[in-house]
């Protein structure tokens, strides 16, 4: 280590050396203490005081405003030709293209832009832009990720009156559009102020609506027509049937009259597959099923009144309230009715009494939703009190499968059109439950809190990805499904049919058990009828009744006084023997005693 600084100084600089010895205490000073000082003593008060290190901070919220788009729409037709060229018209093309054919610029132009135009098609061909690459390997299975959804959008009531969403439909072609039924089915809470607008929104922009559909009366239910996109038929609440071709606007195109439309609301309308594709029909709580020609809707095409008894009586007919159609069925359809009865029908059935061909006693309330598997339409799922429950068309006397009881109502439901084994289902607690009776029974597979009022109404897009549920507040809530529970999987249909298989077959041994139960009970009543007839001849006038139920009665008594001498008797036996025994041990030990002490002596 190099010394780079050297301090020296000497002894005596330090000053005196200091010397310590040891020497006893002495008092310096002595201050007594002064008694009129304590007088001009003022406490301080003490006070608490908090003292945080950190930096205050404050909170504010900035919300952007919301960017509003609107639609628009062009038109392309043919163009390029003089105004007194009709394009239509095949001679007056064909003549003046001769006539510009012959034109030398025409020629000339034709030469400039071949080069060009050779090399933009040689570059197109040089590279194909919609190859697909990798074609031919197999595609990985995905990995599993848990079952959830997401919400995309919120179509909102505009009125201030808020109304419920009692009925969706999507558009058939890509289900960019939804329309929304609104309608307040609340008994005498409708006001004057209520609006009766319905609307169709586009799913991209949920600031507006793209139109609006205006009945004369609040619309329960509508559907888009499978064949054209642009027509729509609705259900309303004073039992009408209104018909739009959104072409024309937001006024209804036709309205069925009040003399011969339904007398209750229409909670149901489906289109029917017919060649014109004009076809629908209808259900209401009235008790009339109704079939429509939307071209007239003066008066219905034929009707059907579902009574249970086949007789045609409205005054007792059960009240629709779901419908299902299935096109691969055209001459079956069924329907829900608010007695908690499916009636299953055939239209094209001879006579009336033969349309309704049988009915499942299904649910104990209303049966809200009624949906065929559109996999295996012989199996359906209908939706009433709190549960869900999947029939077979075999078996009419109970489900093959069914939910647990839930804590809150059920409102909707409808099976995915992807997936054969997941349905949805709607509660009154604003809850959508997603179940896939293949993964587990009990308890559903998805469970989402969509809002915090009740949802009645749910419909699904045909690619089975977006589903959209209807609240009571007048939301229209749009979800997107994850993509396991909308992608088909291996072997998903064999396994279901397997499932529907294997229980229909044990409902229908229940089923004969129990018939076999039925008939041995018919027959034991029966029996102790003919025995109780027998034993009752000729004592049926009632001085002889009475004096039978005297001596039957006096028989009774001296029987149970009989027991309960036996009983005392026996009491007082056991009593006796208990007592001579306790005799006979105090005599043993006196002798013993005695036996002890005689030798000591």
């Amino acid at each position: 280590m190099e010394i780079v600084h050297v301090y020296t100084k000497l002894r005596s600089e330090f000053g005196r050396e200091c010397l310590f010895s040891d020497r006893p205490a002495e008092l310096l000073v002595d201050v007594p203490p002064d008694p009129s000082l304590a007088l001009q003593f003022i406490q301080k008060t003490h006070r608490d005081q908090a003292v945080q290190a950190c930096r205050d901070m404050s909170e504010h919220q900035v919300n952007t405003e919301r960017f509003e788009s609107d639609s628009c729409g062009i038109n392309h037709v043919e163009g390029g030709w003089p105004k007194d060229v009709n394009p239509q018209e095949m001679e007056q093309t064909i003549r003046f293209r001769k006539k510009v054919e012959k034109d030398e610029s025409y020629i000339n132009s034709i030469l400039q832009l071949g080069s060009a135009m050779e090399h933009c098609i040689r570059q197109n061909n040089a590279v194909d832009i919609y190859q697909e690459y990798f074609e031919d390997e197999e595609e990985m299975e995905e990995s599993q990720e848990p079952p959830s959804a997401k919400t995309i959008n919120v179509f909102r009531d505009p009125n201030e009156l808020k109304r419920t969403v009692t009925g969706l439909s999507w558009h058939p072609d890509g289900g960019r559009k939804l329309a929304a039924a609104y309608s307040c089915l609340e008994f005498q809470k409708t006001s004057r102020d209520t609006s009766l607008d319905s609307y169709i929104w586009d799913v991209e922009n949920p600031n507006r609506p793209e139109m609006t559909l205006k009945p004369a009366s609040p619309l329960v239910c509508l559907d888009y027509n499978p064949k054209d996109s642009h027509t729509l038929v609705g259900g309303c609440y004073n039992g009408q049937i209104v018909y739009w071709d959104t072409r024309r606007g937001s006024q209804p195109v036709e309205v069925s009259s009040v003399e011969h439309s339904h007398r209750d609301p229409v909670y149901k309308i489906i289109w029917l597959q017919s060649k014109t594709g004009t076809d629908a029909f209808s259900a209401s709580t009235d008790g009339q099923v109704l079939w429509w020609d939307v071209r007239r809707l003066s008066e219905p095409t034929e009707c059907l009144v579902l009574d249970p008894s086949r007789e045609g009586h409205l005054d007792r007919a059960l009240g629709g309230v779901s419908l299902e159609f299935e096109s691969t069925m055209p001459t079956k359809f069924m329907v829900g009715t608010e007695q908690g009865v499916v009636v299953s029908c055939n239209r094209k059935a001879k006579t009336p009494t033969e349309k309704i061909v049988c009915t499942y006693d299904s649910h104990h309330g209303p049966v809200y939703a009624l949906q065929r598997n559109p996999f295996f339409p012989k199996n359906f799922l209908t939706v009433g009190d709190w549960t869900a429950r999947i029939w077979s068309e075999d078996i009419k006397e109970s489900s093959i499968m069914w939910t647990r009881y839930q804590m809150s109502y059920l409102t909707d439901a409808c099976w995915s059109p992807v997936r054969p084994s997941v349905f949805f289902t709607v509660k009154m607690d604003g809850v959508l439950d997603v179940w896939d009776i293949l993964f587990k029974q009990n308890d559903p597979t998805l469970s989402l809190k969509v809002c915090d009022e009740a949802l009645y109404s749910l419909r699904l897009q045909d690619n089975g990805r977006l589903v959209a549920c209807g609240s009571q507040q007048g939301g229209a809530t749009l979800l997107e499904i994850c993509s396991g529970l909308s992608t088909l999987q291996k072997n998903e249909k064999s396994l279901l049919a397997a499932m529907f298989e294997r229980e229909t077959k044990r409902e229908k041994i229940l089923e004969a058990r129990q018939r076999e139960l039925r008939l041995k009970e018919r027959s034991r009543s029966e029996q102790s009828r003919e025995e109780d007839a027998g034993r009752d001849d000729g004592d049926d006038r009632p001085d002889q009744l009475i004096s039978r139920a005297e001596t039957d009665f006096y028989s009774v008594v001296e029987t149970e006084t009989r027991r309960r001498r036996d009983r005392e008797e026996q009491s007082n036996r056991e009593k006796d023997v208990c007592e001579e025994k306790d005799v006979c041990e105090e005599k043993e030990v006196k002798d013993e005693d005695t036996s002890e002490t005689g030798p000591s002596q």
